[in-house]
């Protein structure tokens, strides 16, 4: 199933974060040529959730470039922490997506693995949002999604996107701890400066 399609949306998705975890804006260019690639690879092998998803991680890639150029113009706009409480009404959020996600799957397409397929999906879609708004726990979000997508990607023979996840997976601890050293960094300026 790998050809130049597969290989070349690979390559642009690993572009994508490891320039994220470096917080640069040049992620999210990579990440709209990888997932707009991506999205003929999954009709293909009728993982249609995740074919979508790619086509809202375009739209997201559109939107996240134009807040993190807003913050290049903006200073004041940085990595922002949420608390339990909305994490926990977050996740809520994800499985309600999951369950309408899993329902449309299996009733109206022959998807293959579709709870899978749904959860890895809604989540996502969540992670791409707190990502584009530069929330720090979004990489907690993505350990868990790409995680599980090494299982939905190699089901379905797609070996380089199970090893692009692998590699997310450990990409996103690193972007984690960049992150929240950032985020730390942030803070204790802000403490200094209102003593």
């Amino acid at each position: 199933m790998t050809h130049w399609t597969e290989y070349t949306a690979v390559a642009l998705n690993v572009a994508y974060i490891v320039l994220a975890a470096r917080r640069s804006m040049w992620c999210w260019p990579a990440g709209i040529g990888g997932s707009a690639l991506s999205i003929w690879l999954f009709i293909e092998v009728q993982l249609y959730a995740e074919a979508v998803l790619f086509l809202y991680y375009v739209v997201m890639g559109i939107y996240g470039w134009y807040v993190w150029r807003r913050e290049a113009e903006s200073p004041g706009f940085s990595i922002v922490s949420l608390g339990i409480g909305s994490h926990f009404l977050l996740c809520l959020l994800g499985y309600a997506g999951t369950g309408l996600i899993f329902w449309l799957l299996t009733s109206y397409t022959d998807a293959e693995l579709p709870l899978v397929d749904a959860f890895t999906t809604s989540f996502a879609f969540l992670a791409t949002w707190l990502t584009a708004r530069k929330v720090l726990e979004n990489w907690i979000y993505w350990i868990a999604v790409d995680s599980l997508a090494v299982y939905l990607y190699l089901a379905r023979g797609l070996e380089l996107y199970a090893l692009l996840s692998a590699a997310y997976t450990a990409m996103a601890a690193y972007g984690y701890i960049e992150w929240l050293r950032n985020h730390r960094g942030r803070l204790q300026e802000l403490w200094e400066s209102s003593e």
